[in-house]
């Protein structure tokens, strides 16, 4: 097939499209891929793709075709900006594409805004769309604080409505999703199926570093607004008395000074920051964990959410501790891979840390994981899916 793929986010943005497309070239496939400029999550354009620079590469196979867009800077004003740069410049691109592709996919994540440039791409070409939604919209809106009887929350109602409704066929990563379609955007749950994310294979490897009686616990990703990270740090403060357990947080994002300015505030030295690091270095942060950490903010329609980094814990073998509601809560449960309470339960989240410190089923915990994961999110099962889904559309 000859796949064109929009996202406004790829490499070398931290996120798992790349992959996807990568292995998509791998099985024989052509791939295109519409995006914007690396700004995520610094905010601002990487030097080497300023002033007109790489906007068209190879990389790995993978066309990748940027299109213009400002760094999401570190406001409101400047995060829209950055949404609407990409939505004009890419649509523009795509009305105007002289290579025919047989199916479009669309990786949704925030901004539901994204998918407009292959709707456009449909409508010019008279080719279908296949969306995969990892953010629900307008709901990630209401997530971030913006009132539901606003008149921003009901224009992107009506725009999500008209963009989700416009795909010929959508994947969601949580079974939770389909519900929302249905009530709030009015969406044939015929046209849905569930497709859960993956891990990457770099995550199979974790570099296993010597023990020495102390407990270390990891959290890594994203540190924003919807990872409540300052969960774990007021949990560290709780247990800031157990001198053998470290707290490691590697990440970046719009919430990091933040929780580092909270550290220094309660006087904590039983958490370390990495910053943001490769997605290379992984295993050897992966490998450093005792168990795995995972928050999110407690929000109804966040909890709907099963973030990637449950896949990525699962499959290097690690126990999951969460403060988290909803699919991953259901996860962790079921999968018997850890221990989770409820979002934003700092003293619960303590409470674990100590009974999983005292437990002596943490092997079992970590069999567990591995399990579910084999059984429910593998690549190979993914990729599969996603192939099929792509050429019932295919035309």
């Amino acid at each position: 097939m000859k796949i064109l793929v929009v996202c406004q986010y790829y490499y070398p943005e931290p996120f798992r499209i790349t992959d996807i497309c990568e292995t998509l070239v791998k099985n024989g496939h052509d791939v295109t891929v519409l995006t914007g400029l690396p700004n995520y999550p610094e905010g601002r354009v990487l030097d080497e793709y300023r002033n007109g620079k790489k906007r068209n590469e190879i990389l790995n196979g993978v066309k990748v075709i940027r299109s213009y867009e400002i760094g999401r800077g570190n406001n409101s004003i400047k995060l829209f900006l950055n949404y609407l740069s990409f939505v004009v410049s890419a649509s523009f691109k795509s009305l105007y594409m002289k290579d025919k592709f047989d199916v479009v996919l669309v990786n949704q994540l925030s901004p539901v805004l994204m998918a407009i440039p292959a709707i456009v791409y449909k409508k010019r070409h008279k080719k279908k769309v296949l969306l995969y939604c990892l953010d629900l919209w307008p709901a990630s809106l209401a997530a971030g604080g913006i009132k539901e009887s606003s008149i921003v929350y009901e224009f992107f109602l009506k725009l999500s409505k008209w963009i989700y409704n416009s795909a010929d066929s959508i994947l969601v990563t949580s079974i939770m999703f389909k519900e929302y379609f249905k009530k709030n955007l009015g969406v044939n749950t015929e046209l849905i199926n569930h497709l859960p994310q993956y891990a990457e294979d770099l995550f199979t490897v974790s570099i296993e570093t010597p023990k020495d009686n102390k407990f270390n616990f990891v959290f890594a990703g994203n540190i924003g607004d919807m990872q409540s990270v300052e969960t774990i740090v007021k949990a560290a403060n709780l247990l800031r008395e157990n001198s053998n357990i470290t707290f490691h947080i590697v990440g970046d994002g719009s919430k990091l000074e933040e929780c580092k300015l909270l550290s220094n505030e309660l006087e904590l030295s039983n958490i370390i920051y990495y910053g943001r690091r490769p997605v290379s270095e992984m295993p050897k942060y992966y490998g450093l964990a005792d168990a795995m950490l995972i928050t999110l903010k407690d929000n109804m329609t966040i909890s709907f959410t099963l973030p990637g980094k449950i896949q990525s814990y699962m499959v290097a073998r690690k126990p999951i501790i969460g403060a988290i509601n909803g699919e991953a809560n259901r996860v962790i449960e079921e999968s018997g891979c850890g221990l989770c309470c409820p979002a934003e339960d700092y003293k619960e989240l303590a409470k674990l840390i100590i009974q999983f410190c005292d437990s002596d089923k943490k092997e079992k915990m970590a069999e567990n994981s591995y399990e579910y994961y084999v059984n429910n999110y593998s690549k190979e099962k993914f990729i599969s899916v996603l192939e099929n889904n792509l050429k019932q559309l295919e035309g």
